[in-house]
């Protein structure tokens, strides 16, 4: 990493035109939605009085990348999909723009999201879950760096594989 600043900084309406003009590399677009989408997604899952909470990632002054965390989001036909997501955190987004990959801000970012997750702002959790597209090796890597462990099988009518770890 070039300088050690990096910092979550929760999205507003001075910060949130930066952060939808992020993008990941050419080769990893098909693995997460666009940024607008996340923030769309996330407005409306508030609308809905369930918790998302979507971030800059930050290197000083400067967005390098995005990530959203959530809780509990699922509604009860999802729930007898995957029932580990009941009361448990997610990390529902993640992306570093191509401009700024492979110095490891991706890594830093992830500690400081779980250290975030581990303040329980929407209240005590066992799990904190993520999932991404199995040809993502990358991200992969990355997760299980972390002691995200897949689950056993994927739920029925999933294209992504869950990743859970224990908080």
């Amino acid at each position: 990493m070039e300088n050690g600043n990096i910092q979550l900084v929760k999205v507003n309406r001075d910060n949130f035109d930066d952060l939808i003009d992020l993008k990941p590399a050419e080769k990893q677009r098909e693995y997460v939605a666009d940024n607008i989408y996340s923030l769309a997604e996330a407005y409306a899952n508030v609308a809905d009085g369930r918790y998302a909470q979507p971030f800059g990632i930050y290197d000083g002054e400067t967005p390098v990348g995005f990530l959203m965390i959530g809780f509990d989001i699922f509604d009860e036909e999802d729930l007898k999909q995957y029932p580990l997501s009941k009361n448990n955190y997610i990390i529902w987004r993640f992306m570093i723009d191509e401009k700024y990959q492979n110095r490891g801000y991706g890594k830093e970012a992830m500690r400081l999201a779980l250290e975030f997750i581990r303040t329980f702002p929407c209240g005590e959790a066992e799990y904190c879950w993520l999932s991404y597209e199995p040809e993502n090796e990358v991200a992969k890597k990355l997760y299980r760096s972390f002691g995200f462990v897949e689950a056993d099988k994927l739920p029925e009518g999933w294209d992504e594989i869950p990743a859970i770890l224990k908080l």
